[in-house]
């Protein structure tokens, strides 16, 4: 059993890398993923606790790109914390993300609320700042009921304290992946909510394009929409991956591995994965 997408302190996860990996080890996986916001930076924290409890660690990071008038998350995978194209542009994302980050703290101050930079900073530990960490210091203030709150009333889009960051396309991620020796998976694929026929044909262009995995052994999906995506994939050529999409406290409902209870993401995906990298 594996886990391909999970989020630690140097995202928008509430535990450290190394705990992720703790975490893995208990739920019985053969390997994890670590896939944090438009960064690499915990990996190296990461790959020392997997090697001290031998359990395989897969490098990776998530990515926004910009789909028509939604966010298009993509997962890349075997992707070094060296130099290379992609990781030239994660430099280039996290600087926005700061930019983002001071814009939207100011729209949440000059709406009366209770919230600094510092605090934000101080809740993130430092890394990895995001819209989590200010919706923990609202509800730390008792300003909203609990983080979905803060997102519903203040931090999604449209609410009154949310700011748009710079977005790539999917066609550049899947360049830069590429020429940094790893490969793209398209996340939580019916958070664009298409109807079926305008997902599918994406896919298939996508596909085109150089896409290689689709992830459809997602945490919070049922059995069913999970099987549709795996044959999804399966009829554009595409690696069914899957992964719990943990979070830690930020997404209380999920566990690594799995997922709300009953995911299992089959050890094959990974192997097929590989393969892929090797063509």
């Amino acid at each position: 059993m594996i886990d391909l997408h999970s989020h630690s302190t140097f995202s928008d996860g509430s535990e450290s890398p190394g705990r992720v990996i703790e975490l893995a080890k208990a739920a019985g996986l053969d390997a994890i993923a670590l896939t944090d916001h438009d960064t690499l930076e915990g990996l190296s924290e990461a790959r020392a606790r997997a090697v001290e409890l031998d359990i395989e660690l897969l490098n990776g990071c998530e990515v926004s790109c910009d789909f028509e008038d939604r966010v298009l998350h993509v997962l890349c995978y075997f992707i070094s914390d060296g130099s290379g194209p992609l990781q030239d542009e994660l430099i280039l994302l996290r600087g926005d993300r700061e930019r983002r980050n001071h814009l939207m703290i100011e729209r949440l101050s000059k709406l009366g609320l209770p919230i600094t930079e510092q605090e934000v900073t101080d809740k993130a530990e430092g890394k990895g700042i995001g819209r989590p960490h200010m919706a923990a210091v609202l509800k730390d203030h008792g300003a909203v009921r609990d983080i979905n709150d803060a997102f519903e009333r203040f931090l999604g889009k449209g609410r009154p304290g949310y700011v748009k960051k710079s977005r790539v396309t999917i066609e550049e991620i899947i360049d830069k992946t590429s020429r940094s020796g790893g490969v793209c998976s398209i996340a939580h694929p019916y958070s664009l909510d298409l109807i079926a026929h305008e997902l599918d044909r994406q896919v298939d262009r996508w596909a085109a394009i150089g896409l290689v995995g689709l992830e459809s052994y997602y945490g919070r999906y049922s059995p069913e929409l999970r099987t549709n995506l795996v044959q999804m994939a399966r009829r554009h050529g595409l690696v069914p991956t899957g992964g719990s999409d943990y979070h830690g406290d930020y997404k209380p409902d999920l566990a690594i591995g799995t997922g709300t209870g009953d995911l299992l993401v089959p050890s094959e995906v990974l192997d097929e994965l590989r393969e892929r990298v090797a063509r």
